[in-house]
């Protein structure tokens, strides 16, 4: 007998009855890579983490391949506390490293006294990077028997370990803070008096006095400080004005200048001396 050439043979049978399991499972195994690839190409573009909300099914999905938070880095930090930034990221090692907003850490980051701006950033090899610029001290500000450490802006950034920042201006009274910097700015144009100057003291939040060193007192107008200390420069160039034993300088009138001299010492009076003398 002939056989029938077109009827399947057994091995053709048995991967027909299989076809519809190896096709299903190859798309599975496709969808998983094509997933990866898509994860990776928005990670490249979206490092911040701006564009890349996905669902919550696809989340669960990928936070069941592993990608957890393995490292939490934080750059620029000199004085803030490592402790409290991590704290204000809000992500912890081994949590969902999708599970967190970096725009959210990164609104608390700047929040922080001694941050003046912050980036974060996700890696989906499992590490959120922090970059942080820290305000920078200014001044030391005497306010009401209190001191702190101000930036330029006047934010306190410190209340403690005032010495730990070096050499910074004193300011004194309430609202030197917001202010001073632009007048230590001027007084940096005429070294011969910033460096006699011990202290800037706001006066009624509306003008100024220098306190320097030699104990004198420097009355400046209000609104006019530019030229008053320009005339004051000169005057210290000329006549050693600012060496001399005074207890005020005012400038405060355009056209005239006013010096008050240190009060001489009343001489002791008999009486005195005899009490005084019959002390050990």
């Amino acid at each position: 007998m002939r056989r029938d050439t077109k009827r399947p043979s057994g091995l053709r049978l048995w991967l027909r009855r299989r076809r519809g399991l190896v096709r299903p499972a190859i798309r599975v195994t496709v969808g998983f890579a094509l997933l990866g690839v898509v994860v990776a190409g928005v990670s490249a573009f979206d490092p911040a983490g701006q564009l890349f909300q996905l669902g919550e099914g696809v989340s669960g999905a990928v936070s069941g391949v592993g990608l957890k938070v393995r490292e939490v880095r934080i750059e620029g930090a000199e004085n803030a506390s490592l402790p409290v930034l991590r704290t204000a990221t809000g992500v912890r090692v081994g949590d969902p490293i999708l599970g967190f907003s970096p725009e959210a850490a990164r609104d608390r980051l700047e929040s922080l006294a001694w941050v003046e701006s912050a980036e974060v950033e996700r890696r989906l090899t499992g590490t959120v990077l922090v970059r942080v610029s820290e305000r920078r001290p200014f001044a030391i500000w005497q306010n009401n028997g209190r001191f702190a450490v101000v930036d330029r802006a006047g934010r306190v950034i410190a209340t403690d370990r005032l010495d730990a920042f070096g050499p910074l201006p004193l300011i004194v009274g309430a609202g030197a803070e917001k202010h001073a910097a632009a007048l230590h700015d001027l007084l940096a144009q005429s070294p011969e008096v910033l460096v006699r100057t011990q202290a800037l003291v706001r006066v009624g939040e509306r003008r100024w006095n220098l306190h320097l060193h030699n104990g004198a007192d420097v009355l400046l107008p209000e609104g006019e400080e530019r030229p008053a200390i320009r005339r004051l420069a000169e005057l210290q160039k000329q006549n050693a004005l600012l060496d001399r034993p005074l207890a005020a300088v005012d400038l405060r009138l355009p056209d005239r200048l006013v010096l008050r001299q240190v009060s001489a010492p009343e001489p002791a009076r008999p009486a005195d001396i005899r009490r005084g003398s019959g002390r050990g």
